[in-house]
């Protein structure tokens, strides 16, 4: 357990997110650092999850090489790359090395494209309480976790700060124009279910996933983290039935273990026992372990 990155601070850092850690290595290029942190209800945990980064860096980069028709931000791992000519990045620790990526500039695109297999999570809770699901009227009867005629897309902000939030079809267009809009949709939903099918022959049902996007050369390019346990829902097909909970391979493990606080969702968030530490980083592990057959020496 000693291996634990919280925070980072090279040279030329140009943003600390929830996870990531963002720094300039010349006009073209950037350095993401995915860190051990760990963000639920978009407050980031006083604890960290040890070697999480890895596990995300090493996923997210055995999905860009899958997905090799999408045209994406990445470049390299960074362990895999020559730092040689930037002064800056010379020498860097293995504990970065492993949880970082390289990837080219784009023009960040601030909305989180969300696409939705199966119902649960917020849309969930939104259903059971208004019968909606981002203000679209869902029909009646729909149970926990039941798997939708065909994916759908359910955009949300991409909030600086505080919550991200729900848009609607309209208030998405709005926000990015229609045109765009469009485009992501369409592009999400053959991403997820590329990935679904991906999954599904592993024994693993994706049930919900967000991407990022931005702009390189006028092109939409696919962004930031992918298809990760932080930024989707993996269930095992074996644990799966209608109606209930299936067991999250996934953030959802530590959202119900702070859904069972007396927590009101702001920081400062409660002190998480080192077993639901545990159990999350075992599961981050399991699911990239079925997903890519290898195994991490973490």
């Amino acid at each position: 357990m000693e291996n634990k990155l919280r925070n980072t601070n090279l040279n030329n850092k140009i943003h600390s997110g929830k996870v990531r850690d963002i720094y300039s290595l010349d006009e073209n290029l950037l350095l993401f650092v995915a860190t051990d942190r760990i963000s639920a209800f978009d407050v980031i945990m006083n604890e960290v999850v040890p070697s999480k980064g890895i596990i995300l860096n090493n996923l997210s980069a055995f999905w860009f090489n899958q997905l090799e028709n999408t045209k994406t931000h990445f470049v390299s791992k960074g362990e895999n790359f020559d730092f040689s000519k930037y002064t800056n990045f010379q020498d860097l620790d293995k504990k970065i090395l492993h949880r970082s990526t390289v990837v080219k500039k784009a023009k960040r695109i601030d909305m989180e494209c969300v696409v939705r297999g199966y119902i649960t999570g917020s849309a969930w809770v939104e259903y059971k309480n208004k019968g909606t699901m981002n203000e679209m009227s869902l029909p009646e009867g729909i149970l926990e976790a039941q798997r939708f005629e065909k994916p759908i897309f359910t955009p949300s902000t991409k909030a600086s700060e505080g919550h991200d939030e729900p848009l609607s079809s309209q208030a998405g267009k709005k926000l990015i124009g229609d045109k765009l809009y469009e485009q992501l949709e369409e592009i999400s939903i053959d991403l997820y279910i590329k990935a679904h099918d991906f999954c599904e022959n592993k024994g693993i049902i994706l049930a919900d996933t967000k991407f990022e996007f931005g702009i390189i050369d006028n092109e939409i390019i696919l962004i930031d983290e992918v298809l990760t346990p932080d930024s989707s829902r993996f269930w095992k097909k074996d644990d799966y039935s209608e109606g209930n909970s299936p067991n999250p391979y996934d953030k959802q493990f530590l959202r119900d273990w702070l859904n069972q606080q007396d927590w009101n969702k702001t920081p400062p968030p409660p002190s998480i026992p080192n077993e639901v530490i545990n159990n999350t980083l075992g599961r981050y592990l399991e699911i990239y372990e079925l997903l890519t057959n290898d195994k991490l020496n973490i």
